[in-house]
């Protein structure tokens, strides 16, 4: 893919001048550079200390040093966007990773400082679990350079949890309740804990052995599932006494989890075949929370797939089991050498897991779901043509329905697609290049979906799709005696409506967006301000347009700095 050189901004003529007159041309052309990845590595090990620092050492509301507005109407679409958070670089989770409570009542997101709730109903927030302080590294041994090149290592996910901070895995499905991994400041071991939403009490569940990472919670709150390096287990049995290598003198326990990042946590660090660590020279300040990707992230996916690292996919009890398992047991469903990341259980159904063979979509078939019991291991979606690609996978809020982005092929013709597990029903719903999203999410009746939009930089090379959007979904029916099976797609269109003005967004950092449970807002990241917040953009268009202002010119009184079209490839 190669992308546009230009970039589409929806500025008037009159902003656009005087912008142009109190910009220096050093600082138009100044891109915000990239940040560390978020999308997990299998073998990836942060050799970076300090890298906590680097990563939330400017914390300023703004790029210009003021706080955003609380609230305003994007006079491009009509509709009120407010800001949730108050925290800069503060984010919501991944968009497929559940942030709900059961009762509908609260969202949680991250934050530098911890885990936070929102009460949807008031539209407050408060800090759920705060960080801790991380505890000095040990001294590497003068006589072992590894050991000393390794001292200070942090695990990647959300931006958060570097040290002794809390890293959000899922809010669970049946209780309100939030699981997260953190590591002992004494033992330097990582354990998995839960923490009440509405009392704020913190349940220790498991520790976690050494190297392996966990990063979704089944639907009864009883599994975890997770990934290590088979080089890590030796022996090959995970639960025998020492089974994983230990952890290098000064690095963390690893064992993090995923809930607020891109995509689903990676294993711990391995000898051979790991990538190499992003300087934390290359980082900008300026760009941080949740969701950022690296501009050599095709790169590092392309040499992260031809590594072709052994690894186990595996659950782990978080609670004893009915015929006696231990809570820690951990049972193998499959070991491989494909990429294998983005596990989400299914919301309804304790025992089903999808997971993908991660790369880039067109050198894998990525989509796959598999039982808890390792029986099952079944593709979801086959290719029939060449550079057809398929991912970004999420569950229906019914569990009944895998959606996914279907492009056939590769950048030219677009589908949100779905495959029900229970009649095994295939639908379509097809998009113009200017509304194919990065995500999509959709409501539990499925009478909405929404997108975040995506740069002229993106696999659609969209001109103008840099917005967040409204989807209301159609089927397409078919003419009187027309062909067809139950085997056949069943062709859909989506009509779409502009929510906000995404111009001034960095997609280096991805918005993710999701509904709430009453379907009134959209939810959503953003870092149009120079800093992300979370956002709520409210679905049904304001009744009074009154004082309806440019998204993109107020973002820029804030943030002058330009955003550039990202490269990064899928």
């Amino acid at each position: 893919m190669v992308p546009q050189s230009g970039f589409k901004f929806r500025f008037s003529a009159k902003f656009r001048l005087a912008n142009e007159l109190r910009l220096s041309a050093k600082f138009r052309l100044a891109a915000l550079v990239p940040v560390l990845a978020f999308a997990p590595l299998a073998g990836l090990a942060l050799h970076t200390p300090g890298l906590a620092a680097q990563m939330q050492r400017d914390n300023k509301p703004s790029e210009t040093g003021a706080m955003p507005p609380k609230t305003w109407i994007d006079k491009d679409t009509g509709h009120r966007v407010w800001r949730v958070s108050d925290e800069p670089n503060s984010g919501a989770f991944y968009f497929n990773v559940n942030e709900f409570t059961p009762d509908h009542k609260q969202m949680v997101y991250n934050s530098p400082d911890g885990i936070r709730v929102l009460d949807l109903a008031t539209m407050t927030t408060r800090m759920l679990v705060p960080n801790q302080a991380a505890p000095p590294a040990p001294p590497a041994p003068a006589t072992d350079a590894t050991a000393a090149g390794q001292a200070g290592q942090g695990a990647r996910g959300g931006g958060r949890g570097f040290g002794g901070g809390a890293r959000a895995i899922v809010v669970g499905h049946k209780t309100n309740s939030v699981f997260f991994t953190r590591m002992d400041p004494a033992t330097r071991s990582n354990a998995v804990y839960k923490a009440d939403t509405n009392t704020g009490a913190v349940t220790k569940l498991i520790d976690l052995p050494p190297r392996v990472s966990i990063s979704s919670v089944n639907a009864n709150e009883t599994l975890s599932a997770g990934t290590y390096n088979a080089a890590d287990c030796p022996g090959g049995n995970p639960n025998a006494p020492h089974a994983f290598l230990a952890v290098p003198a000064g690095g963390f326990g690893m064992g993090f989890g995923a809930g607020g990042t891109r995509a689903q946590a990676a294993p711990g660090a391995s000898a051979a075949g790991a990538p190499a660590a992003v300087s934390p020279a290359a980082a900008n300040p300026t760009l941080g929370g949740a969701n950022v990707q690296s501009e050599d992230k095709g790169t590092m996916m392309e040499r992260r797939l031809a590594a072709r690292i052994p690894v186990v996919l595996f659950t782990i009890r978080l609670a004893p089991g009915p015929n006696g398992e231990k809570a820690g047991r951990i049972r193998i469903l499959l070991h491989s050498t494909d990429w294998v990341n983005h596990l989400l259980f299914s919301p309804t159904d304790p025992q089903l897991l999808m997971y993908c063979h991660e790369g880039m979509w067109q050198k894998v078939d990525r989509i796959w779901l598999i039982h808890t019991d390792g029986t099952g291991n079944q593709l979801i979606h086959k290719r029939t043509m060449y550079m057809e690609i398929a991912g970004h996978e999420f569950w229906g809020l019914d569990g009944k329905t895998i959606w996914y982005d279907w492009q056939y092929p590769k950048g030219e013709d677009f589908f949100v697609a779905g495959y029900n597990l229970e009649t095994h029903k295939r639908v379509a719903y097809h998009l113009q290049r200017n509304e194919w999203s990065i995500h999509f999410n959709l409501t539990q009746d499925l009478d909405l979906f929404c997108g975040d939009g995506g740069d002229s930089g993106q696999v659609a090379r969209a001109p103008d799709g840099e917005w967040i959007e409204l989807f209301r979904p159609q089927m397409i029916g078919g003419t009187e005696g027309a062909l067809n099976s139950p085997s056949y797609w069943q062709p859909g269109v989506f009509h779409s409506e502009h929510l906000v003005n995404m111009a001034h967004q960095n997609y280096r950092a991805e918005p993710n967006p999701r509904f709430s449970p009453d379907k009134k807002f959209v939810f959503f990241t953003s870092n149009m301000f120079g800093r992300s917040y979370v956002f709520a953009a409210e679905v049904a268009r304001a009744t009074d347009q009154t004082g309806a202002v440019s998204t993109p010119e107020l973002a820029t009184q804030f943030n002058p700095t330009m955003p550039t079209p990202t490269t990064t490839q899928k």
